[in-house]
């Protein structure tokens, strides 16, 4: 569907509730408000943290809680700006993904190593869910627009016992509102904005609440947003050796080629377009059971790049190759919740399907190695970026990549009643998670023999299939020792079976029985269709070297040349690579109530994420690691449930921690490198004076590596050099990366009536301390040379940043000023580089500038 007709369904939906609003309206009563979220006597948030209905602060575990009206009141539409008030979560790019929306790898209680979201490497370490399905994947997390939600749960540490692997270090949970049965209501926003530095934007939204039935009800969600770029591409050119002459110094002179990107010079280089819907429909078959089934669709449209270079200016960068993203998924899930005898029983499965389609500029590759290679001639030299005629070309490099993720998840499970002294949730899981992945590296001009094989003008191609299999069965039980005193216990046991095949590399010249050079653009004889298997199960560049047949097997993965990443199994063919395990995780948790208001509990838990295969087969596959936890917390209520002081300090131990970067050739290796301690506490309270609310949360992280991080895998950390060129890439007590040791936000709102209508002011601040971009201090150049990746890279400066909001509330009617950012703060949200030797130019996301505007508000 075109993004015309996304808008088109996103007005008919709102003109929709325009229309009929005024016919079914009528029907409610006028004093009628529409239902927020769920709440108790004194205020407090009910959660399903515990897969039960609990309120907030009498949960035994950390949660923090942003329901509807906090949503509302912070304008929150999407993760980066709920992240801000999680002081537990931090978050940056995936892999090589420059910033773009729907790409970010989510860390909680500074559990971060840095490098993670590479479509062939370690799944999540933090999980997302939407309603009771996961939507985590591991390209970066479903960046779900943010609407008509009844809250965000954020559970801060280890859920591995009732939410699986992708929640070692804690897990994310948006729940939508869901359809009512006692009337019709609904609502609609519009918001228009522009940014500092940038161009305009802007959001309609909408929602319908209708009951069909007596027992039938839907709900419908809409909406269209556009955030406007602040970023510029700005004019400029690099120039390249021409590999023939070169100054009194021995080093290249670049007088070969010079490219320019005045077809790519644009202002305001990185708008956005969110389009999409949501609809569900709450059916009572009868007193007992409700059959919920729901569907969401939405398109994100991204262009350029969200990360500036500093080099180049404040908010600029010069690239020269075309930059967009386009991410699209459809969820369709089924809940259904009933009671056999006086047990819960509630079945929850979800279909997931992704597709991501993205064209990246990786002109940063050629100037790096230009430059590393600069001696030999410079790529001109060194690799053979030529033409059919055997003319030099410019040595640029467009990556085109497309990701078609599908998840299908299913769990069930019981829990006896609530009120009984002895309690328990069980239940059975299953998650089957695959990803058709495709990158294509190209070079315009690129001769046919120098290309991958059936792909003219690819200098490298990437075409695999990934599958990642979870099976579980769950229990946990809670007994009341005495009425104030409960212990809780629960354990997992799991089964992960993770598989890959497919192809990856350069092509390999295919005259002369594949004998002739240069093999490839890259001159490799490894690499590639080198390493295909042929009929036989010989490796192609084996069977060459021996003289034998070089008819290569099929291909496994449609649109590769053939197959180098599986394993050969006689009368079975290439058969998938597979790395797989089995364990336990658990929890204990021991709660009590010594006055009412006031809850203080203890616990140790345990989570894990699963082990996996790297492509290359010179680098073993990595092991699942673990992450134990050590938690004392505190809950209390105070002031007739006027306000609440929770906190949580804690230890978590990280046993061989997964480990990504970018090794030789800038290829993702997943390492388990040593153990790593967190130690930390967090702590959020509010206050209700009436017209003045207060509000604040903060987390306080040391994460430090306990032994030397190697450049080369060393059982014994020392790092040892065997002739290996081994070093020590991160000495033992260094800070894990990304997450900042301080990150804390307050909030005040007050309000007073005035006439017919009430008005109100907002304030919130948010700040974080700096924190390193990378975890390695030194590693090396291909040219063996070493450098230290952190400071390269450069530290994540820290930063304040300050909201302000004016508003009158009328009786269904509201309007709003906002200023976002309102001092311009260049906050840093992450740094990352295009290639592992690329760090000539580090590349800076910042938070969005500065940003003003007006939302207006109805509901009926």
């Amino acid at each position: 569907m075109s993004l015309f007709g996304h808008r088109a369904v996103v007005a008919a939906l709102l003109s929709s509730v325009a229309c009929v609003s005024p016919a079914l309206a009528q029907t409610a009563p006028a004093e009628r408000t529409p239902p927020s979220e769920p709440v108790v006597d004194g205020g407090d948030i009910v959660v399903t943290a515990t897969k039960r209905s609990e309120t907030l602060q009498s949960v035994p575990i950390a949660v923090q809680a942003l329901p509807t009206k906090a949503l509302d009141q912070l304008n929150i539409t999407n993760f980066a700006q709920y992240a801000k008030q999680l002081p537990s979560v931090s978050f940056q790019p995936a892999a090589n993904a420059g910033g773009n929306p729907g790409q970010i790898v989510i860390y909680q209680r500074g559990i971060a190593a840095g490098g993670e979201g590479n479509h062939s490497g370690s799944l999540p370490a933090v999980g997302v869910y939407l309603d009771e399905q996961p939507v985590t994947t591991v390209g970066g997390n479903l960046d779900v627009h943010i609407y008509d939600v009844a809250r965000i749960e954020s559970l801060s540490g280890p859920q591995g016992t009732l939410f699986g692997a992708s929640s070692e270090a804690g897990t994310v949970r948006i729940i939508t509102n869901k359809p009512d049965l006692s009337h019709f209501y609904g609502r609609a926003d519009v918001e228009g904005n522009h940014v500092s530095k940038g161009g305009f934007g802007g959001k309609a939204e909408g929602m319908l609440n209708i009951p069909l039935a007596d027992n039938i009800a839907l709900r419908v969600v809409g909406f269209y947003q556009r955030d406007a770029g602040y970023i510029d591409n700005v004019a400029g050119t690099r120039r390249f050796c021409g590999g023939t002459n070169f100054d009194a110094a021995g080093n290249c002179v670049k007088d070969g080629i010079t490219v320019n990107n005045a077809s790519f010079v644009k202002k305001d280089y990185n708008d956005t377009e969110i389009a999409g819907g949501r609809a569900a429909l709450k059916i009572d078959l009868d007193s007992n059971w409700t059959v919920t089934p729901t569907v969401m669709y939405q398109d994100t449209r991204s262009h350029g790049a969200y990360g500036y270079d500093p080099k180049v200016g404040d908010l600029k960068l010069q690239h020269f190759l075309p930059e967009y993203r386009r991410d699209r998924y459809v969820q369709a899930a089924l809940t259904i919740e009933g009671k056999v005898g006086n047990w819960d029983l509630t079945y929850a499965g979800a279909y997931l399907d992704r597709k991501a389609a993205q064209s990246s500029d990786y002109t940063d590759y050629a100037e790096a190695y230009d430059n590393l290679y600069s001696s030999v001639g410079g790529l001109a030299g060194y690799f053979y970026y030529k033409d059919n005629a055997g003319r030099q070309i410019a040595p640029l490099q467009n990556v085109v990549a497309t990701d078609h993720f599908k998840k299908l998840s299913q769990e069930l499970r019981v829990a006896s009643p609530a009120s009984d002294r002895f309690r328990i949730v069980a239940g059975a899981f299953y998650q089957r998670q695959s990803n058709d992945i495709n990158q294509d590296y190209r070079v315009a001009g690129l001769a046919t023999a120098l290309s991958v094989n059936g792909s003219p003008g690819t200098l490298w191609l990437t075409q695999q299939h990934r599958v990642d299999k979870d099976y579980a069965m769950f229990g946990e039980a809670s007994f009341d020792i005495t009425p104030t005193l409960t212990a809780t216990a629960g354990a997992r046991a799991f089964i992960y079976d993770n598989s890959l095949i497919g192809f990856f590399g350069f092509g390999r010249n295919p005259s002369g029985n594949y004998s002739d050079t240069p093999y490839n653009g890259a001159g490799s004889s490894r690499t590639g269709v080198a390493g295909c298997f042929t009929t036989n199960g010989t490796r192609l560049r084996e069977a060459v070297a021996a003289g034998a047949s070089t008819t290569l097997a099929p291909a496994a993965v449609a649109g590769s040349p053939c197959t180098n990443l599986g394993n050969f199994v006689g009368g079975l063919g290439v058969q998938p690579v597979k790395a797989s395990g089995q364990g336990v995780t658990y929890r204990a948790n021991l709660s009590w109530k010594p006055v009412r208001g006031v809850l203080l509990y203890g616990t140790v838990s345990r989570g894990f994420r699963p082990g996996g295969i790297n492509r290359r087969a010179d680098v073993a596959p990595y092991a699942a690691d673990y992450l134990t936890n050590y938690e004392f917390g505190a809950k209390t209520t105070l002031l007739g449930g006027r306000a609440h002081i929770n906190g949580a300090i804690y230890q978590e131990d990280w046993a061989k921690f997964q480990f990504s970067y970018l090794g030789a050739n800038s290829f993702t290796e997943i390492h388990n490198g040593p153990n790593a301690r967190v130690r930390g506490i967090e702590l959020n309270g509010n206050l209700n004076l009436g017209g003045l609310t207060l509000s604040a949360s903060g987390a306080y992280n040391d994460a430090k590596t306990r032994q030397n991080l190697c450049l080369i895998d060393d059982p014994t950390y020392r790092c040892t050099d065997t002739g290996n060129g081994n070093i020590v890439s991160a000495p033992a007590g260094t800070r894990l990366p990304i997450t900042p040791r301080f990150k804390g936000s307050a909030s005040a709102r007050y309000s007073v009536p005035v006439g017919s209508f009430k008005a109100y002011g907002q304030g919130v601040v948010s700040h974080q301390s700096s924190a390193a971009s990378d975890i390695r201090t030194a590693t090396k150049y291909p040219t063996g040379d070493v450098y230290n990746p952190a400071a390269v890279l450069g530290r994540l400066a820290a930063f304040t940043s300050a909201d302000f909001a004016l508003g009158a509330e009328f009786n269904r009617f509201s309007i709003e000023l906002f200023l976002q950012n309102a001092f311009d703060t260049r906050g840093q949200i992450a740094r990352f580089q295009e290639c592992g030797s690329c760090g000539q130019r580090p590349y800076i996301i910042p938070i969005v500038p500065q940003t003003v505007g007006v939302r207006l508000h109805s509901e009926f």
